[in-house]
């Protein structure tokens, strides 16, 4: 992992957050997070695009102390009992709501809703002091990447200003596909058919590759619904313009569950 020391600069993240026994199991994806957080500066607070917190408008959590939600069901009792209490930023969740207002986009603040598991699951890994003001940002699975990575771009000035921008959801997300019963299934060809392509271009800065996701090898069967992969676009334009993606992480779950995570910023 080749991550920016200083103290100013922020890469955007994507994170692939898997199962919500992520929180609890050991595995390389949870190893990798465990690491995560203390190899980047101290951000003052995270943004997070989370593929669980869905709503027409971009939609920003501004509760000053936003509940733990266990958005799943037919799991250990232990993963219910999981809290991550991290304070809220209202007056950054308004700040970001301008901005993307000047943007053009119809934001507004939530002061009731609470942190989803795509929030909460991967910051428990990467900072378990859950000492660093967090707000969560809503995707739309119907709208587009374009509109998504529009969204970052709005919030690539953040980084410069210590805040963490994540997006964070699956680099391939069928859950009917999936070997539930053997962790460690050999990937399939068409998981790696899809993620070879989307990777190439993310790594190459081919932003207009990208963003053509849909006409990549096997995208509607890695990406049956869209609110997975979405949060990669959010962290995409953060980046800002020029971002190339580096690669920090690559497992694949279940056979096909791909747990790809990468940094963006300018080259």
């Amino acid at each position: 992992m080749n991550l920016p020391t200083s103290t100013v600069h922020l890469p955007s993240l994507f994170l692939s957050h898997g199962s919500p026994m992520l929180a609890l199991e050991d595995s390389p994806t949870g190893r990798f997070l465990d690491r995560l957080g203390g190899l980047l500066p101290r951000p003052r607070a995270i943004v997070v695009a989370s593929a669980h917190f869905v709503h027409a408008h971009p939609t920003l959590t501004a509760a000053p102390r936003p509940g733990t939600i266990h958005d799943f069901g037919g799991f250990p009792e232990a993963l219910y009992g999981i809290q991550y209490p991290a304070a809220g930023a209202p007056a950054l969740a308004g700040d970001v709501a301008r901005r993307l207002a000047v943007a053009g986009f119809e934001a507004q603040v939530d002061d009731h809703h609470g942190l989803d598991h795509g929030v909460w699951v991967p910051l428990r890994r990467m900072y378990p002091a859950s000492d660093i003001p967090v707000v969560a940002l809503s995707v739309n699975p119907a709208q587009s990447a374009d509109w998504h990575y529009r969204v970052g771009r709005a919030l690539a000035p953040l980084r410069e200003e210590g805040v963490l921008v994540i997006g964070s959801g699956g680099f391939s997300h069928n859950l009917r596909a999936l070997d539930w019963q053997h962790a460690h299934a050999t990937p399939y060809a068409w998981v790696a058919a899809f993620t070879d392509a989307l990777r190439e271009h993310l790594l190459a800065g081919n932003v207009a590759g990208a963003l053509d996701w849909t006409a990549l090898p096997e995208a509607h069967r890695n990406h049956p619904t869209t609110e997975h992969l979405f949060p990669l676009y959010v962290a995409l334009g953060a980046g800002g313009a020029g971002a190339k993606g580096r690669l920090l992480h690559r497992d694949v779950e279940m056979g096909g569950l791909a747990l790809d995570a990468f940094a963006f910023d300018a080259a």
